[in-house]
């Protein structure tokens, strides 16, 4: 009897050792899965352009640019890019052949990171600027599959920006006004920071300026166009000033044929 019992308590022995073992091997065989799982740096370039201009740049503050992982929304990389507007003539003046570079140049403005990648990414690109004019800041995004080992470089990921920057220069906000008319200026940019006048690379005589007067509900109670002042980026217009209802002097500029629109606002 007592053999029969040690045969029996062998043979349980036997038994939990096999389980546990097996246990163990399975456990062990999925940390050593994980552990074999590799990544690769992988280099991503994108460049923040102006519409109908330049890159932005420093000058204006760079743009905002967040690289997300499209189907958890996980931040991979965010930064500022940073640098230059660019070559001014390889951007506006020479013909843009398919494959030439046209960003990149010396301290030309881009944003560049490194991802680690464990295989083909989905991801949604966002930039948005320029930094230091929040009033006329805009945002672009785009999406796209990154791959481990495939450095984005060069021109990079290229996201445009449509737009003016509009700086209300006076009258200053909650100013007097005496008289009919309100005399208005401003300063008018591309959101590069690259400079318009009439006749100039970027021709202000084919922009729709105008300073407004709107009531609280925003119907626009008077107007004027504006013109150009002499100076730089700078135009003003006589305002008739309204009777009564003015709450908010408005100046819009308006590039339809290439998409550029901005506005400035200040309330009266």
């Amino acid at each position: 009897m007592s053999l029969l019992r040690r045969s029996m308590r062998t043979a349980f022995l036997g038994l939990l050792l096999a389980f546990f073992g097996t246990a163990h091997v399975s456990a062990s065989s999925g940390l050593a899965s994980a552990s074999d799982s590799t990544t690769v740096s992988t280099t991503v370039t994108v460049r923040v352009v102006s519409n109908d201009a330049k890159l932005v740049q420093d000058p204006v503050g760079g743009a905002r640019v967040v690289i997300r992982h499209a189907e958890t929304g996980e931040v991979l990389a965010e930064g500022r890019q940073t640098g230059n507007s660019g070559s001014t003539d390889k951007i506006m003046n020479q013909p843009h052949e398919r494959g030439a570079t046209i960003y990149e140049a010396p301290g030309a403005a881009k944003f560049q990171t490194t991802i680690p990648l464990a295989g083909p990414t989905p991801v949604i690109v966002t930039a948005e600027g320029p930094l230091d004019y929040p009033e006329s800041m805009q945002t672009a995004s785009a999406s796209a599959t990154l791959v481990p080992g495939e450095d984005i470089t060069g021109d990079g990921l290229v996201l445009t920006l449509h737009g003016f920057i509009v700086e209300m220069l006076s009258p200053e906000a909650g100013a007097r006004v005496d008289g009919g008319t309100v005399a208005v200026r401003a300063r008018v940019r591309l959101l590069c920071g690259c400079p318009t006048q009439p006749d100039g690379l970027w021709d202000s005589s084919r922009y729709d300026m105008k300073a407004q007067i709107v009531s609280a509900d925003g119907e626009v109670l008077t107007e004027a166009p504006m013109r150009f002042t002499g100076t730089t980026n700078e135009y003003e217009a006589d305002v008739p000033m309204p009777s009564e209802n003015a709450a908010t002097l408005r100046v819009v500029v308006a590039d339809a044929e290439r998409v550029n629109f901005g506005v400035a606002e200040r309330e009266m």
